[in-house]
């Protein structure tokens, strides 16, 4: 899916001298896709010639100026530091032409302003004046007016606006913010078209956009105004939402606050248009079902939070951080199986919470191995190439995993090998909680980790990734973890290195030994740095195998061993002189 929107925008300036209406809208270049589109009308206040003025020096600097805020600021926050920048300006402006009597021959310099920021999945719109933002979704005469006019409300005292851009030295803006549809259409008007014409004529006109071209609407709707009297600038800004761009992290976060969880669901429920076939899974935090799309007929993986969670807003961001990061993946390396990663579906108008996977009959690693499946060696390399592959694509994303374990390693009745669960992951952009939560399973987690020294403490890496899929693949090939059952901060288990795979099961070679005992080494420093040294050492196999591991020193292993050591020789000594001094003859 791609962001498509057709535009449209005509403007006349009736039976009045001077057009003060202006209008803009800007697309982003391929580099700022991820802000979105930007479009704004602004209607000048006629005092004196000024209007214009306002009016074009607010668009012009919105839209201009928006694409250069800080990515990590919020729409909204954006919209409100410059449209505030704005009107100090404009009003500063005005004061600075009152003091010098230019009021008399320029006027003051006000407008309206209605600005609509489309971004994501998500639409953020901001008001002051007369100016109005409608939206058409759905069924041709659902048109919604999305702004309210700042006026008096008098029929003699319409037209004076309680309101405006440069009125005051601080403006209040009204915000509002909404989800965005496939097929949505935006209408921007001046008061010299909404005042003339009825909303089901709007209507009438945003339809045609969807069927037409939004510029034939835009200048149709401005042409019924002027054939119905409008005495007034008459202008109309026209946007076709055709398709959406990918959903970002705040589209799905905005979706986790608002969207209900659902209760527990029994075989047979329906939730928008899924049917639950299966119960696949309940941890007490989530749910998992298998259901089945009721207009495709095929079968889908749904994962909601448990009931008892719905009220925790973290574990609603961390599901809705999940989502996002599933389908960051799907765009990035298209849908093909290859990617080593269950794909997620990005649900159709949701009315509830939840999460959509591709679904794969199989079964995971843990599972295989518990109903006593022996592996082959090469069934095993194969195994573990696919999981390091697709470590590697994920780590270039700049993305770390936190739980490979043979849980969530899955084979499907395709024969592919898949990375579940990217629930614990961080990108960068997860939700605090999870970031700081010290996540994954103690046997598969790097020893330094573990560190009993506060400061020494690491936490979650890429090479973190790698250990824990070296202690899976020693588990596939032996049935054993090379530390055994680790308890959290239980480093005496890492003072031994573990044995090599093939002194468990004969028939592993000699190269595949030294690849294991590299990825579980003891010091961080002889593991694999890259998923993808771990691929070439796999691939290479037995024509350029890897060195022997040597023993990891004392020192490493157990620092305290040498001082007990050392402690150990000196009472001995210190014994033995007390013998020499109390017993000896002298």
């Amino acid at each position: 899916m791609s962001f498509d929107v057709d535009i449209g925008w005509f403007s006349a300036r009736g039976p009045r001298e001077d057009n003060e209406d202006f209008a803009a809208a800007v697309r982003p270049a391929p580099h700022d896709e991820a802000r979105g589109l930007i479009a704004a009308m602004a209607d000048g206040v006629s005092m004196g010639g000024g209007g214009k003025e306002a009016a074009q020096t607010t668009v012009m600097s919105l839209v201009q100026d928006y694409f250069g805020a800080p990515e990590t600021w919020d729409t909204s926050v954006v919209l409100d530091r410059l449209i505030g920048a704005q009107n100090a300006w404009l009003a500063d402006h005005n004061r600075r032409r009152q003091q010098l009597g230019a009021a008399r021959g320029g006027g003051s310099a006000m407008t309206t302003l209605t600005a609509l920021v489309l971004r994501g999945h998500s639409y953020t719109l901001a008001h002051v004046g007369d100016t109005r933002a409608w939206l058409v979704r759905g069924d041709a005469q659902a048109c919604t007016q999305l702004s309210q006019d700042h006026s008096f409300d008098h029929p003699d005292m319409r037209s004076r606006l309680t309101r405006a851009i440069g009125l005051d030295d601080h403006v209040r803006v009204d915000y509002l913010q909404g989800e965005l549809h496939s097929g949505d259409v935006f209408m921007l008007t001046s008061d010299g078209v909404h005042g003339m014409l009825k909303r089901r004529v709007l209507a009438q006109h945003a339809a045609a956009a969807r069927e037409g071209s939004a510029q034939a609407a835009a200048e149709a709707l401005v042409q019924a105004a002027l054939a119905a009297g409008s005495r007034d600038n008459s202008s109309a800004l026209v946007i076709h939402v055709r398709g959406l761009a990918p959903l970002r992290l705040d589209d799905a976060l905005m979706h986790a606050r608002q969207l209900p969880v659902p209760q527990r669901l029994k075989v047979g429920d329906t939730i928008d248009r899924y049917t639950v076939t299966a119960l696949v899974a309940d941890t007490g935090v989530h749910r998992l079902y298998q259901v089945r799309d009721l207009e495709t007929r095929e079968l889908l993986a749904m994962k909601t939070l448990h009931e008892s969670r719905a009220s925790d807003p973290e574990e609603r961001a961390m599901l809705a951080h999940e989502a996002w990061l599933g389908l960051r993946l799907t765009q990035r390396y298209g849908e093909h199986e290859a990617s080593g990663f269950v794909r997620v579906r990005e649900p159709r108008e949701p009315g509830a919470f939840y999460t959509l996977f591709d679904w794969h009959a199989g079964h995971t690693l843990e599972q295989l191995l518990a109903q006593g499946r022996r592996f082959e060696v090469h069934e095993v390399i194969a195994g573990a190439l696919a999981a390091a592959r697709a470590l590697g694509r994920l780590h270039r994303q700049g993305v770390i995993h936190r739980d490979i374990k043979p849980a969530n390693l899955h084979l499907g009745d395709d024969g592919q090998w898949r990375v579940l669960d990217l629930g614990v992951a961080i990108s960068g952009s997860e939700p605090a909680a999870q970031r700081e939560l010290h996540a994954g399973t103690p046997s598969y987690m790097n020893p330094e980790q573990w560190s009993a020294e506060e400061g020494a403490r690491t936490g979650a890496t890429a090479q973190s990734d790698l250990y824990a899929l070296g202690v899976t693949l020693y588990q596939w090939l032996t049935g054993k973890l090379p530390y055994g059952e680790i308890e959290p901060y239980q480093l005496a288990r890492f003072r031994q290195d573990p044995r090599a795979p093939s002194r468990l099961r004969p028939d592993v070679p000699i190269w595949l030994d030294n690849v294991v005992q590299k990825a579980v080494a003891r010091d961080p420093k002889q593991r694999f740095e890259t998923a993808e040294e771990m691929v070439l050492a796999l691939e290479r196999g037995a024509s350029r195998p890897l060195a022997a591991p040597g023993a990891t020193p004392l020192a490493v292993r157990d620092p305290r061993a040498l001082w007990q050591i050392a402690l150990a020789i000196s009472l001995m000594f210190n014994a033995l002189l007390v013998v020499w001094l109390l017993f000896l003859p002298r």
